[in-house]
């Protein structure tokens, strides 16, 4: 029989369970964890068991929320316990659960990248209260815009926030020097109490950033597929330098959030663009349909609930329900919405709350304002806009839609070559989410067979690739010969993830050829020295602070910074020399004892190395695009 899967467990529980466990447990702590979650049986009550060996059974009894949120929910028969190994290793065997700062950020929301796990967390309404966080719903369907508007001066934290900011600072920057082979439970757990110590003062944002980072150190100790280490080294990052302002009691806008309430915001009119499928590694899938104002403000009508895959595919045509308009998102993506009464977040998110009402739009073209002006602009000119509001806001979620129309160059290996119309840089187009299962890729393989096609594509641009937009949705693009024949009832726009394009939907007449050779597409990042020092970088989170030290000594130095002296990228040489140099300070007295134990210099050194790379990647990209 298989084992039962064990059930989330909230983390400051599970930091509890560990702080409990004296020195000599704590050593054996992640010895322990491994083998619970394959001894994990269904009890006649529904509980889940664990047992090690004949003296000691751990059971688990989750909350209604499936998820394991109290101490006592999670008990030992043996004479140890609630101090005892056994019950904290199920409990760090467990998957972590979702948490309210996690939702009030919208973190992991959407599809971001290849093999990367999403979830769109929506937030709570504004009539309902809760004293744990709950998984994502989908049952209040939200209106979700393009980027906040900046507060107009920052907020200084108060004296609660600076102590769990710097508690933050100091597990981060132990976690950091650790490094992966030596981030055991016991690191993520004092990364998890102070996450936790964050949430209770307030500070949403740093804590989700914390449990990114223990669910990447989870993921890269159990090696997990899909898992990357530059995603970790972002990660840190992104805790890192949100903690650091706070800390110092010098936060900037939006570092410490409060938390979200809504305001009647009249009424609006929406007008559908596009949908994409959602799908997340905690099992939740659902749709994304994007829309937009008469303004021009973007917006999106999500659905996200238990059911992975299925759930996703499924969700594409299933109805949703806002103020009284019935609509299944197909629908909802080519017609519109006019909502009275509306509530609005400061954000610019919608809640379905009492007193809203909505009636259904005609759709409009692409060709029609307001979407017309997403394809007007200069390309180059909004990632750049895209790429600057990342810088600002650290953590910031992932870029908003970019229209364009492009020429088909043709296939190069997993990506689609295409220029932009009018003489425009050449774009990788890649999937927007590369599961074999979903059409993303098998669409974007059709149109490769079709060089010379011109497009009009909506998508997100990728801000950590060069030159590089993953498209939601294709449609023709008015007064060209050779463009897409798209169906009637599809108003002139195809969505990658759920249409599936057919030979039919192409013109016969044959294009005007490649634009230039496939394998000619300039990628700056690639051929800059810079992945250098991203290599120094993850190779401190993969094997901590020895690891940095032992790659700035000798030759391996001189590799290391002088092809970035000879490139001109003399910041980067001096940032990353200061950081080996730290790496291997270790001062001892007469007895050889560490005089200095602390990690803050360290963790300052990478962290100036981190933000200076990813400035300069930011540079790369953004030139890319022009």
């Amino acid at each position: 029989m298989s084992p039962e899967p064990l059930p989330p467990v909230a983390p400051d529980v599970l930091a509890e369970a560990v702080e409990q466990l004296s020195a000599r447990l704590r050593k054996k702590l992640d010895a322990a964890i491994e083998g619970c979650a394959e001894r994990a049986a269904r009890a006649a009550d529904g509980s889940l068991d664990v047992r090690f060996g004949e003296d000691a059974l751990v059971t688990l009894r989750p909350g209604p929320s499936g998820a394991v949120t109290e101490a006592g929910q999670a008990v030992c028969t043996c004479l140890l316990a609630p101090r005892c190994l056994h019950r904290a290793a199920v409990l760090g065997a467990a998957p972590l659960a979702d948490t309210e700062g996690e939702a009030e950020t919208g973190a992991e929301t959407g599809a971001k990248g290849e093999g990367a796990a999403d979830t769109d967390a929506v937030p709570e309404s504004p009539e309902s209260t809760t004293g744990r966080p709950a998984p994502p719903r989908s049952d209040a369907n939200t209106v979700t815009p393009g980027p906040a508007p900046e507060p107009s001066e920052a907020t200084p934290p108060t004296p609660a926030q600076v102590r769990a900011a710097t508690a933050l600072w100091e597990a981060a920057a132990e976690a950091l020097a650790a490094g992966v082979t030596a981030g055991g439970a016991v690191v993520q757990a004092e990364l998890l109490r102070a996450a936790h110590t964050a949430r209770l003062a307030g500070l949403p944002r740093a804590e989700a950033a914390a449990l990114r980072v223990v669910r990447g150190l989870r993921a890269a100790r159990e090696r997990g597929r899909g898992q990357r280490l530059g995603d970790l080294a972002g990660a840190f990052r992104d805790l890192l330098s949100g903690a650091a302002p706070l800390a110092s009691g010098t936060a900037g806008p939006g570092l410490a959030p409060a938390r979200r309430t809504y305001g009647q915001g009249g009424s609006l009119r929406v007008h559908g663009l596009c949908r994409e499928p959602v799908l997340s590694a905690t099992g939740y899938g659902g749709v994304a349909t994007h829309l937009v104002g008469p303004d021009g403000s973007r917006y999106t009508i999500s659905d996200v609930r238990p059911g992975g895959l299925s759930r996703a595919r499924g969700a594409g045509s299933a109805s949703v329900a806002l103020g009284g308009a019935v609509l299944d998102h197909a629908g909802l993506a080519r017609g519109g919405l006019r909502i009275v009464g509306a509530t609005v977040s400061p954000d610019g998110r919608l809640g379905a709350g009492r007193g809203v009402n909505a009636t259904p739009l005609r759709g409009l073209d692409w060709s029609e304002e307001p979407a017309a002006a997403l394809f007007a602009g200069p390309v180059g000119e909004a990632v750049a806009a895209a790429l600057d509001a990342g810088a600002r806001e650290g953590d910031a979620p992932e870029a908003a839609l970019l229209g364009c129309d492009v020429e088909v160059v043709g296939a190069a290996g997993e990506y689609l070559v295409a220029r932009v119309a009018g003489g425009g840089p050449l774009l990788r187009l890649r999937p927007a989410h590369p599961h074999p299962e979903l059409p993303h890729a098998a669409n974007l393989r059709r149109i490769a067979e079709h060089p010379g096609l011109v497009l009009r594509v909506l998508g997100r641009p990728d801000l950590d690739r060069a030159a590089t937009l993953r498209p939601l949705a294709v449609g023709p693009v008015p007064g060209e010969l050779y463009t897409l024949r798209l169906p009637e009832e599809w108003l002139g726009r195809a969505d990658l993830g759920y249409d599936r394009l057919q030979g039919s939907h192409f013109p016969r007449a044959a294009g005007a050829g490649p634009l230039a050779p496939v394998d000619a597409v300039p990628d700056p990042l690639a051929d800059a020295p810079l992945w250098r020092v991203r290599r120094l970088l993850e190779t401190g989170v993969a094997g901590g602070r020895r690891a940095v030290a032992e790659a700035g000594r000798g030759a391996d130095a001189t590799a290391l910074l002088a092809p970035l002296r000879r490139a001109g990228l003399g910041g980067a040489a001096q940032l990353a020399e200061a950081l080996t140099a730290e790496a291997d300070r270790r001062p001892r007295d007469a007895f050889g004892r560490l005089t200095d134990a602390s990690a803050d210099g360290y963790a300052r050194a990478w962290l100036a190395s981190a933000v200076h790379l990813a400035a300069a990647e930011r540079s790369l990209v953004a030139a890319s695009w022009s």
